[in-house]
């Protein structure tokens, strides 16, 4: 119990000291952008970004894309096919 209390003390005195320190920044802040020292809260941050609908590519576009994509992948497909057909014949 001892030690609780004296551990109490000791974040009592740091919380304390970083609240000056805080109030400190907060008062720098105000000085350097006045037109903060008014407002209540803090404002939204502009961060959220607009997610796009339907998408990119048109129709064909993306037609094409599919039609590359399943060219790229019949090559390494026919590969394996190929090794599979020449290790089983021996």
């Amino acid at each position: 119990m001892v030690r609780s209390a004296y551990m109490d003390q000791w974040a009592k005195l740091g919380a304390s000291v970083r609240l000056r320190e805080i109030q400190e920044e907060l008062a720098a802040i105000y000085r350097a952008f006045p037109d903060f020292k008014g407002q209540q809260g803090l404002a939204p941050i502009a961060t959220s970004r607009r997610r796009r609908t339907g998408g990119r590519f048109s129709a064909k576009g993306r037609r094409a894309i599919s039609e590359g994509m399943r060219k790229h992948w019949a090559r390494p497909k026919a590969k394996a096919a190929k090794t599979v057909k020449s290790a089983g014949g021996r």
